[in-house]
């Protein structure tokens, strides 16, 4: 299954990530490759972006069902493909450093399923991981512009 953990200490306190993650519309966008999102309900919504894979460029549509909100340090989430047969699931994770710093976590899974799964999934082992990492570094840029913190 290829995946990807990334973690930033971050010089925010925890209140401050939660109220950013607890609202998925504040870091759909910050997908890379994003091209839009739908919020369906407060755990579901649709994601739509372009997912370069190094000889392709593939537009994907998954749905993302929110599992847990664990105030103030986990949002739980599994997703599907909705365009292609991929699976998976991922969380963010803050933990307390001290009263000004948080340690975020992103974490990302995604298997794809099928007759071209284990070719696709060979080219996911180098693409996951460098998304989890984009994705997390695009959540804690966006948290300190929100807030003027410099880096």
């Amino acid at each position: 299954m290829p995946n990807g953990i990334h973690s930033v200490n971050v010089p925010l306190d925890i209140k401050t990530i939660w109220d950013f993650v607890s609202e998925m519309n504040n870091w759909a966008p910050l997908v890379p490759g994003y091209i839009e999102h739908e919020i369906l309900s407060e755990n579901q919504s649709t994601w739509k972006f372009k997912g370069d894979l190094g000889f392709m460029k593939k537009t994907v549509k998954l749905q993302i069902d929110i599992k847990e909100w664990n105030e103030p340090s986990q949002v739980l989430f599994d997703l599907k493909g909705l365009s292609e047969n991929f699976s998976g699931g991922g969380y963010f994770e803050a933990e307390v450093i001290d009263e000004h710093t948080t340690k975020m976590t992103g974490h990302l899974d995604i298997t794809a399923g099928g007759m071209m799964g284990p070719m696709i999934n060979g080219i996911l082992k180098n693409f996951v991981p460098q998304t989890a990492q984009e994705l997390t570094d695009a959540i804690v840029e966006k948290l300190l512009e929100l807030n003027s913190v410099s880096q």
